[in-house]
């Protein structure tokens, strides 16, 4: 099993102020096209006018296979290998990122476990499946990202298999220590290794982007401006060194 990275808090504040859209255009300019996990939509998107919902954390991988007769069982829950053991593996912190095979009729998760992930101090549950137990599920506050709801348990279709290994959620391979980003777009993976660089990189897009829209909000046309030729990038700089001065 591979240990968890700690992940610096000062990162994880700056990703809190970056959203998935502007994350998915940086990693595009880095030639990473598929980062956006599939089917993974917020459970409880953010009421209009409402701070947005951003949660960030260290990919903690799970994965499931295939149901097969005689191992998809409800005696297996109680097996060493189980949902149950890998969430009692799990540090505060990670995001739970589930590799349920884009399966929506057999729920992954209900509402005890999420309870339990939640009193570990698990940041959300980011699947390409679906959870059960709704109502539960919703009621301890543990934010989740997954493909729906249906009332089955996990073992109607899947087989659980391992955790921590390289999985594929929603289409996009996940490595642990991987860091996901969530918010009401979805959830969007940053590479281990590019996550300096990324984070320096979207901050920086955030504030352009920032400028831009004042801009846009006083009637400046967009040709020239978005993206800036070299009028506006004097413009821009000229504004971000009065706002540093």
């Amino acid at each position: 099993m591979t240990d968890v990275v700690p992940l610096d808090p000062a990162l994880i504040a700056r990703l809190r102020g970056v959203c998935t859209a502007t994350l998915t255009t940086v990693l595009l300019k880095k030639g990473l096209r598929n980062v956006w996990l599939r089917g993974a939509k917020s459970l409880t998107p953010t009421p209009a006018g409402a701070p947005p919902q951003r949660l960030v954390g260290r990919a903690f991988t799970l994965r499931f296979v295939p149901a097969r007769e005689d191992l998809a069982t409800p005696a297996s829950w109680g097996n060493p290998i189980s949902t149950r053991a890998a969430i009692e593996a799990m540090p505060a912190g990670v995001v739970a990122v589930v590799d349920a095979m884009g399966v929506t009729d057999a729920g992954i998760f209900g509402d005890i476990l999420c309870q339990r992930m939640q009193v570990r101090g698990v940041a959300a549950l980011v699947t390409d499946g679906v959870v059960r137990d709704l109502a539960g599920v919703l009621g301890t506050g543990l934010p989740v990202w997954c493909a729906g709801v249906a009332s089955p348990p996990s073992v109607a279709g899947l087989t659980f298999v391992a955790w921590q290994q390289p999985i594929g959620c929603g289409g996009v391979a996940v490595f642990p220590n991987d860091v996901i980003v969530a918010d009401d777009d979805g959830a969007v993976l940053i590479p281990a290794d590019l996550l300096g660089e990324v984070v320096t990189l979207a901050v920086e897009q955030e504030r352009h982007e920032a400028w831009v829209m004042e801009q846009a909000r006083a009637g400046t046309p967009l040709p020239g401006l978005y993206p800036p030729d070299e009028a506006a990038r004097a413009r821009y700089a000229a504004w971000v060194k009065a706002q540093e001065g």
